[in-house]
């Protein structure tokens, strides 16, 4: 078993890095781009094979003019992209995006976005989560950590049953919400980030971003929440401060934007 440690440094040889456009984070990236590219082809298609697809016209077309317009300005940041925008009969406000540029709106977002800037904002963010490849980013922490669990299991091999699980059990803790969880809060700040950007380069004015989460602020009043250090996402107060932060940037690029129109 304790061969298994030798697997380590091919392991860290072997690690990818990414770095993030827009912001220029260096990221750890394990998986190929075309296998991500593969797996959102795929999960998109079998999304659309599960699930109602609205054939709602005013909708439909509003998700379409949108997502096109903020595909443009992503231009080379997603190569190879095979672009579609999908409108699925769904009542919960939300909307995702996948690897070579298959992005889902469901119908409930349009009664919190009551704009094309607000709807530009949510879409900008889902597809800044692709364009960062912050799921693969999540996957190769996985394997990083799963590596790492599999070494710490080897070295309490001389520990007593009890104590060894102990040890792995306070691993996984220490694992889920000190690495993970925050890692991903920040995935969230950066989509915000990024999503402001390409958004407000589309031609959408950024500013609507406060406007839609105080609205989803108000949607979630009342419901229970974990608190944020045991949450992926940041708080909705939290958020709103952060976009505070990013706005400045982002209305000069719709400034710019609004210039070249």
């Amino acid at each position: 078993m304790k061969r298994c440690l030798l697997l380590l440094p091919f392991l860290v040889l072997l690690t990818g890095c990414y770095t993030v456009p827009e912001t220029g984070r260096k990221s750890l990236m394990l998986v190929p781009i075309g296998q991500e590219t593969q797996l959102g082809e795929t999960s998109f298609a079998d999304i659309k094979a599960q699930r109602k697809v609205s054939n709602d016209p005013y909708m439909t077309a509003t998700v379409t003019r949108v997502g096109t317009r903020i595909a443009h300005v992503v231009g080379n940041a997603l190569p190879n992209a095979e672009w579609e925008f999908v409108l699925f009969d769904d009542d919960t406000p939300n909307a995702f995006a996948l690897p070579g540029g298959k992005v889902g709106v469901h119908t409930g977002l349009f009664r919190i976005a009551q704009t094309d800037d607000e709807l530009a904002i949510v879409m900008g963010h889902e597809i800044a989560h692709v364009i960062a490849r912050h799921g693969s980013e999540r996957m190769s922490q996985g394997i990083l950590l799963a590596a790492g669990g599999v070494a710490l299991d080897v070295a309490l091999d001389d520990k007593d049953s009890s104590e060894r699980q102990a040890w792995l059990a306070a691993y996984g803790v220490g694992a889920t919400f000190g690495v993970l969880l925050p890692y991903s809060r920040l995935n969230e700040n950066e989509a915000d980030e990024i999503g402001l950007r390409y958004a407000a380069r589309a031609g959408y004015d950024p500013r609507a971003a406060i406007d839609f989460w105080t609205r989803m602020k108000e949607e979630s009043e009342g419901k229970t929440k974990p608190p944020e250090w045991m949450s992926t996402h940041p708080s909705d107060d939290t958020r709103i401060k952060k976009l505070h932060q990013f706005m400045p940037i982002a209305v000069e690029e719709y400034e710019l934007s609004k210039t070249k129109q």
